[in-house]
């Protein structure tokens, strides 16, 4: 039985977590044609998340109330017409619980969810590690993948111990890459060497550019997983080989880069912006199977899991923001057998 109200959490401004995020009761939803609606167990926040919650995106609000949060994973509860009955019950990983309704989100006992955006969770995978998938496992997958399959090339992961670096590393060497990651401590150095990465390279204490050119010969990388392209694009442009491509799915420090058109034309770069709350419905159904299938045979590493519950949702935002964290903040939101 679906209750008629849920533990949530939300806000309506912007500003910093403690000031704005609000904890109490809401109305349960109900799923319409094509959702289904899930009991939250755990709620994965990504650094999108903390950004809107902020005011960084400078967008304004999609509604009076935003319950934040995009990823998690539960059981399914109910489900809107045309999804079959057989689905409630079922255990699942999800992504976009954003989309559904205007402020709708994941940090709730109950989120409505895109069938297609509820993944069943494989026997043997608990919550929690189910809840770190979504917008990072699938936006490394299209980073890594969308210009074709790596076997054989060289990758650089830029920030290789972020969420979305981490699967980066794993999925571009299970596919054959070798693998070159930055990061900015020693701790984040060993962090990507035992998830596959052949190379560490500190970008506080080494020349970037210089460390991946002697490491590949002089040859440079066949593709890069940018974390912060503007403020690594002059790297990016010294390494990249010709017909290389740069995939890109952040850019923090700098805002709006300079493109140095000229120096990526001559090598004829393919650079793509890659956004995981926006993938093509290809590469969603053919990244959450993949990494449903590595998950079930235990081939995938998952970042070190920072629980938090609900009522410390601010202490988790912040955690997150911080930029010290070495894996990935989630809210413990539900008692889900």
């Amino acid at each position: 039985m679906v209750p008629e109200r849920m533990r949530a959490a939300w806000f309506g401004r912007t500003g910093p977590a403690r000031e704005v995020l609000e904890l109490g009761e809401l109305p349960t939803p109900a799923p319409e044609p094509g959702e289904v609606l899930v009991r939250v167990a755990v709620s994965g926040i990504n650094p999108h998340d903390t950004k809107k919650r902020s005011g960084w995106t400078g967008r304004p609000l999609a509604a009076a109330r935003i319950v934040p949060h995009a990823d998690g994973a539960g059981r399914i509860a109910a489900v809107g017409h045309g999804v079959s009955k057989d689905r409630i019950g079922q255990r699942v990983w999800f992504f976009r619980a954003d989309i559904v309704r205007p402020g709708s989100g994941s940090a709730a006992e109950y989120a409505l969810i895109p069938q297609a955006h509820a993944v069943p969770l494989p026997d043997g995978v608990d919550y929690a590690t189910g809840a770190a998938l979504g917008v990072p496992g699938l936006t490394a997958y299209e980073a890594v993948f969308s210009d074709g399959a790596v076997s054989g090339r060289t990758v650089l992961v830029q920030g290789g111990a972020g969420a979305v670096g981490a699967y980066a590393i794993q999925l571009a060497n299970w596919n054959g890459a070798r693998v070159i990651a930055t990061v900015s401590s020693p701790d984040k150095a060993a962090f990507v060497l035992a998830r596959g990465a052949e190379g560490a390279i500190d970008y506080r204490r080494e020349d970037v550019a210089r460390r991946v050119l002697e490491l590949t010969g002089g040859a440079g990388v066949d593709r890069i997983v940018e974390v912060d392209l503007g403020a690594n694009l002059a790297i990016d442009t010294a390494v990249i080989k010709p017909h290389g491509t740069i995939a890109s799915y952040s850019s923090t420090r700098v805002r709006e880069p300079i493109f140095p058109y000229y120096d990526l034309a001559v090598k004829g770069v393919v650079l793509r912006l890659v956004q995981g709350v926006i993938l093509p419905a290809a590469t969603r159904e053919a990244g959450s199977r993949l990494l449903s299938v590595l998950c079930a045979r235990k081939l995938l590493i998952h970042p070190p899991l920072h629980r938090f519950p609900l009522a410390r949702i601010a202490e988790a935002h912040e955690a997150l923001e911080s930029g010290t964290l070495i894996g990935k903040a989630e809210i413990d939101v539900a008692a889900v057998d």
